[in-house]
């Protein structure tokens, strides 16, 4: 049977939201929902957390997610890159069980709305499609062909992606999709070796818009808060 590794990574210094990742969130702390979408997929043997603070740490734990290292300031600083950081929790969970996982799933803090079955049903996408990586997505709700621009050094604006025909609805643009932060799966010799989400066997699990959210603001937070609390009256 696959070998199959949890990470979820949560510093505690984050800006946008203070104290984020454990701000209680219909009195549960936001770390909790992950943690708990985790155990009831039934995929992991350990799920690890990687944390600067001890409070994160200690609020993970009581959840029953596992904590057997702090990460360096280094790593958990505003400029450290995420990929790192999660190649950094698996290197150092292969050591400490003395074991080889065979892939990797890091599943983030601040996407609580995914479901336990879009966990187990990326995965089995994953498996299926014999990916190398497999992100999660949603719809775009705005199209880089149709209603995307940039504006270059000079005040230039143009749209951010062009066709050689011209695109004049939405709908007949190529198909454009949001990343949303939820779900990353990497086999183990790709974590290991690659620093590109983008390879040639790059799988999309692509979700719906109403499980899609990233909590980034005070709003995303109080969106989400409705969201759940419409969802269970």
């Amino acid at each position: 049977m696959a070998k199959i590794l949890c990470t979820i990574c949560a510093r505690g210094g984050s800006k946008g939201v203070k104290n984020k990742n454990i701000k209680l969130l219909n009195s549960k702390p936001l770390i909790a929902y992950t943690v708990e979408q985790a155990k009831q997929s039934g995929l992991f043997e350990h799920i690890v957390i990687s944390t600067d603070s001890d409070l994160i740490a200690a609020t993970a734990q009581e959840y029953g997610a596992e904590v057997f290292f702090k990460r360096s300031p280094e790593m958990a600083s505003d400029t450290a890159g995420k990929l790192e950081v999660i190649r950094d929790a698996f290197i150092r969970s292969e050591e400490h069980y003395q074991c080889t996982f065979d892939t990797l799933i890091d599943l983030d803090v601040t996407a609580p709305l995914r479901s336990v079955q879009d966990i187990t049903d990326s995965y089995a996408q994953f498996l299926r499609d014999d990916n190398d990586i497999l992100i999660t997505a949603m719809p775009s709700r705005r199209s880089p062909y149709f209603n995307l621009i940039e504006m270059d050094d000079s005040g230039k604006v143009a749209l951010s992606k062009k066709l050689e025909r011209s695109v004049l609805r939405r709908q007949d643009a190529p198909k454009s999709y949001d990343m949303n932060a939820s779900i990353y799966i990497w086999k183990r010799d790709i974590i290991l070796n690659e620093s590109s989400l983008f390879l040639e066997k790059t799988g999309l699990y692509v979700m719906p818009e109403e499980r899609s959210i990233d909590i980034d603001t005070e709003l995303d937070f109080e969106f989400v808060e409705f969201l759940m609390r419409k969802h269970n009256d």
